[in-house]
C-alpha cells in the first residue's frame, strides 16, 4: 500500500529551486535520476543534514589538533590519530601545503612503535632499530639502552647504540656523545630483539652554565641539573647533557642571559651558531 505523504507548498524566490536541486545533487539525494528538493527538505527535517554556516576549524583549533595527533601517534594510538587527521581534512580551512602533508600522513601506514619500544625497555631487552631519517636514508642501529623523552612538542626515542660511524665526522668535537641518538617514533621502520647486554644509562657530559639578569631568579631547575647555586649576580648551573642538539636548542631561547662556560667543545658549538646567525643578518 503506498505510504501516505503530506503536501507542502513553498513560496520561494526565482532560482531557489535550482539551488536546492544543486545541493540535493551534491548530497546524492535523488528521485529517480533527478535531484530531489523534497528529499532534501525531508532529510533536514529528520536532522540527517547539517544546516546553516558549515562548521570549520579555526587556526588555533587546527594547531591544537595537530599537536594531539602527534601525541597520539607517539603514544601508539594510531587509529585515534587517523580519526583526528580525517577531521582536520574535512573541517579545517587548510592551506595547500598543510593539506598535502596531512594527506600523506593519513595514507602512510604507521605502527604503534611506542608500545613495542616500551615493552623492550621494561624487559631490558636490546634491539635492532631500522630508522628512516629526514633525508630519506635508511639506518640500522643496535640499541642497548633507551628512554622515551619529551622535547618541545612531542615524544622521542632516545637511545644508546653501538654504531658511531654516521656521527663521528659531524661530532668530532664531542666523542663522549657519539653513542647517543634521538629518533622520531613515527620514522621507525622496524624493531627486532637482539642478543647482548643492557647498559642501563646514556653517556653524558657535564656542562657549566651561567645565568644573568632576570634568569638569576626566574630560571626553573631541570631534572638534569646536578648543581645549582647563586654567586652574587650570577647563577651557576651544572647540567648533565646526553643530547647536544636539544640542549643547545633549549638554552638558545635565553639569548644573552645565558652563557656556556665549559666544556670548550660545547662552548665552541654555540659560538659557531652565533657566528652563523650574525652572518645571516649581515653583522659579520
Amino acid at each position: 500500500m503506498p505510504r501516505k505523504k503530506e503536501t507542502l507548498t513553498l513560496s520561494i524566490p526565482p532560482g531557489t529551486k535550482a539551488q536546492l536541486e544543486e545541493i540535493a545533487r551534491r548530497l546524492n539525494i535523488f528521485w529517480g535520476k533527478s535531484p530531489s528538493p523534497s528529499g532534501l527538505i525531508s532529510a533536514i527535517a529528520r536532522q540527517e543534514l547539517e544546516v546553516g554556516k558549515p562548521f570549520t576549524l579555526t587556526s588555533e583549533q587546527v594547531n591544537a589538533l595537530q599537536q594531539a595527533t602527534a601525541a597520539l601517534i607517539d603514544a601508539g594510538h594510531v587509529e585515534a590519530a587517523k580519526t583526528i587527521l580525517t577531521l582536520l581534512l574535512d573541517r579545517g580551512n587548510l592551506e595547500p601545503p598543510l593539506r598535502q602533508s596531512l594527506l600523506q600522513q593519513i595514507g602512510k601506514p604507521t605502527e604503534p612503535w611506542r608500545i613495542e619500544v616500551e615493552k623492550f625497555i621494561n624487559q631490558e631487552q636490546p634491539f635492532r632499530l631500522l630508522y628512516r631519517n629526514s633525508q630519506g636514508q635508511d639506518l640500522d642501529y643496535t640499541v642497548r639502552y633507551a628512554e622515551i623523552c619529551f622535547y618541545e612538542k612531542r615524544f622521542y626515542l632516545q637511545v644508546w647504540c653501538e654504531e658511531t660511524a654516521d656521527v663521528e665526522e659531524e661530532m668530532a668535537d664531542l666523542p663522549e656523545l657519539w653513542h647517543n641518538r634521538c629518533f622520531r617514533l613515527d620514522r621507525i621502520q622496524a624493531i627486532l630483539p637482539t642478543s647482548g647486554g643492557w647498559r642501563g644509562e646514556f653517556d653524558a657530559i657535564e656542562v657549566y652554565l651561567h645565568f644573568y639578569g632576570w634568569l638569576v631568579k626566574a630560571y626553573q631547575p631541570k631534572p638534569e641539573d646536578i648543581d645549582d647555586k647563586v654567586m652574587g649576580e650570577v647563577r651557576q648551573v651544572v647540567r648533565r647533557v646526553v643530547n647536544h642538539f636539544w640542549f643547545l636548542r633549549e638554552i638558545s631561547r635565553y639569548w644573552e642571559d645565558c652563557v656556556i662556560l665549559s666544556p670548550e667543545s660545547m662552548r665552541q658549538r654555540m659560538q659557531k651558531k652565533v657566528q652563523r646567525l650574525c652572518h645571516l643578518y649581515d653583522l659579520l
